[in-house]
């Protein structure tokens, strides 16, 4: 009888905000003052959250913010975790002029370890809220912690460079990060040979995807998984923008790419198989601190999923996708109740169905993702 071939399962979740009002329910916070408009402390974050879901228990603790997630992974066991890390790990007060800046303390990025994460993407629009000084201290924490990055770096090679996660027996799992202007992410941002900054993809032309199944080529080995995770687009609306969907497509046609992780969205977006690889054009949000804050309640960003991918290191298909539905309560994680599980298998399937993909509900709870063809190796 031949052997089955191993399945390389991945975690991956929309942006992990760990910074403003949740770093200050955590153990050791960084000074709470903001630069916000209406807001000028993040103390006040942690009272619209109470008076919203009741009273958090503080300090949160590290593993406390995971809640129920935590049980969830536990039970999946992946073999890698990846977030998108949408805060600064730093103390530094040099803060960017922008409105809105996230960070977390140094000694708060435990909650990272508590939550077992692999690797940070880091290519998005918040990374350098708090200036060059912010972006070197959270890559120092971050090696400190033996996390890995992608996205950003000290210069661009390094900002440009792939995390690379061995995985026992199974392969190695390849990760790109990049960050679009259309997500908010400033120009000047961009990483250059002598400066610190993000991975700024230009366009989404057919120069960058030569260009990134170039860099691919150079990196990846037979059996290798490549996953590229893109911050792009809007934080509101489920349209999906047609140069985003050639994009994807190329990248897994011409790149090998066996899932695009998009993110940027504050509320998960279409999911598409293509060549039985997988597009995720907006994952949502993982963790914030917006309990209480008021605007777009019709798309349910206090609704949170968990992606655990199953791809075959062998093919680069991806043989399973299960999503694990959460609400953010008190800044923690808890199982989101079956009004609300309705609601986004409903949503999902109907944005989804569009590019040809169907979301179904198992009887606990979990939503599958499926392509409508019959015929495919997941039929619907």
């Amino acid at each position: 009888m031949a052997e089955t071939a191993p399945i390389m399962r991945i975690f991956l979740c929309g942006d992990v905000m760990t910074g403003r009002g949740i770093d200050q329910a955590l153990p050791r916070p960084s000074a709470p003052r903001l630069h916000e408009s209406y807001i000028k402390s993040a103390v006040e974050y942690v009272r619209l959250a109470e008076r919203t879901h009741g009273p958090i228990p503080q300090p949160l603790s590290f593993r406390e913010l995971w809640g129920a997630a935590a049980e969830e992974l536990s039970r999946a066991q992946p073999d890698a975790r990846l977030i998108n890390l949408e805060t600064s790990i730093t103390r530094s007060e040099a803060y960017a002029h922008k409105g809105i800046n996230y960070r977390m303390s140094p000694e708060n990025a435990a909650c990272l370890v508590a939550g077992d994460i692999d690797c940070c993407v880091l290519a998005n629009n918040h990374i350098l809220d708090w200036s060059h000084e912010g972006l070197k201290e959270t890559l120092s924490v971050l090696r400190h912690l033996n996390i890995k990055t992608a996205g950003a770096g000290e210069d661009l090679a390094q900002a440009q460079a792939p995390a690379i996660l061995e995985i026992p027996q199974k392969g190695r799992l390849i990760i790109f990060s990049f960050a679009c202007v259309t997500s908010g992410t400033p120009r000047n941002w961009a990483a250059t040979p002598n400066a610190a900054g993000v991975n700024l993809l230009p366009s989404l032309c057919e120069q960058s995807v030569t260009e990134l199944a170039r860099q691919a080529a150079q990196t990846r080995e037979r059996g290798d998984v490549v996953v590229v995770s893109i911050h792009w687009g809007p934080n509101w609306g489920y349209e999906v923008a047609e140069n985003e969907r050639r994009f994807a497509h190329k990248l897994i046609e011409r790149a090998g790419v066996s899932v695009v992780y998009g993110h940027s969205s504050h509320h998960p977006k279409a999911i598409e198989l293509h060549h039985n690889r997988l597009i995720l054009y907006g994952c949502g949000d993982f963790l914030n601190d917006y309990e209480g804050v008021r605007g777009y309640e019709e798309f349910r960003g206090d609704l949170a999923l968990m992606y655990l991918v199953d791809v075959d290191p062998t093919s680069g298909e991806v043989r399973a996708l299960e999503l694990v539905p959460f609400q953010v309560q008190r800044f923690q994680l808890v199982r989101a109740q079956r009004d609300d599980v309705d609601w986004l298998q409903n949503t999902l399937d109907r944005e989804s169905r569009i590019l040809g993909t169907c979301i179904r509900q198992k009887a606990n709870g979990r939503l599958v993702v499926q392509p409508l063809n019959v015929r495919t190796a997941m039929p619907c």
